[in-house]
């Protein structure tokens, strides 16, 4: 990871969000840009009322995130970024177009940001991004060190490429991988194929000198009411999971494992795009 990029709207939750992208820089030596983008509504959300009063408020706000992140990481290189446009649509774009990028947002804006973080358009910024996006919820701490990383396995060909994410951050912080297969209750066909998945996601822990732990679970409701409670038993720090693709824009995601995810989990969701599905313009 050479580059992290945190959206902030200036919000006490983009201060968090902040907080958790600054922790993972001072790991990985990665470079932070702080991001913040100009939109149609900016004005209102600063308690502005004109444009140039707006632009002099963001500039301070913005160098203020820059000056704590620098103390908190002097040796990181940090820059401040402003653009200008659709939110979701800028911070993905920017992300995009460095090398080996992080995304790093709030799921809770309160200014500048918001809009990204209502409804569908929360779904925009993890359906259109093309690198791993890291979401923090308004409610996760930010003060607690990466020790337990959970990789849920399912049957999927693609669910094996969340493991080289979920390594590396293990080697930044020096944490354990959970590898957890999740089984069809009473099918051996699935549990057979689940633990094959699982060998696979050992054998990429063992070559990237990463500790794991490998178990199953049946499956006997939701999914992801599964995965979070198995999660919250184990006291997980972060879980990464595969971004599920929807064909039709329109129905970004509506009603999937992956929306289900952001909304119930209580600790920090890693997003991983699939790069084996072309991304989505609009």
């Amino acid at each position: 990871m050479k580059n992290i990029v945190v959206g902030i709207d200036f919000s006490q939750n983009s201060e968090n969000a902040l907080r958790h992208a600054v922790a993972i820089g001072l790991r990985s030596n990665a470079k932070i840009h702080i991001v913040w983008v100009k939109t149609p509504t900016a004005a209102t959300k600063l308690d502005v009322e004109d444009e140039d009063e707006m632009m002099k408020k963001a500039h301070v706000k913005l160098d203020e995130f820059v000056a704590h992140a620098r103390m908190e990481a002097p040796k990181n290189e940090i820059q401040g970024v402003i653009l200008e446009g659709k939110a979701y649509l800028k911070l993905t774009q920017y992300a995009a177009n460095i090398p080996d990028a992080l995304l790093v947002v709030g799921s809770h804006g309160a200014s500048g940001f918001e809009e990204m973080f209502i409804g569908s358009n929360t779904m925009k910024v993890v359906g259109l991004t093309k690198v791993p996006v890291l979401i923090i919820g308004s409610h996760v701490k930010a003060n607690r060190d990466l020790t337990k990383i959970l990789t849920p396995i399912d049957m999927s060909f693609e669910t094996l490429q969340k493991m080289k994410m979920a390594t590396e951050c293990a080697r930044y912080f020096s944490a354990k991988v959970h590898i957890l297969g999740l089984c069809e209750p009473g099918s051996a066909e699935v549990k057979h194929a689940i633990n094959v998945q699982v060998n696979h996601a050992k054998n990429i822990c063992d070559a990237a000198a990463v500790r794991c732990a490998a178990s199953t679970i049946d499956i006997h409701g939701n999914t992801p009411d599964a995965v979070v409670e198995w999660a919250k038993n184990e006291d997980v720090n972060l879980i990464v999971v595969m971004r599920e693709e929807e064909d039709d824009i329109s129905a970004f995601w509506l009603g999937s494992h992956t929306r289900q995810m952001m909304n119930l989990a209580p600790m920090p969701l890693m997003v991983i795009p699939n790069v084996n599905h072309s991304s989505v313009d609009i």
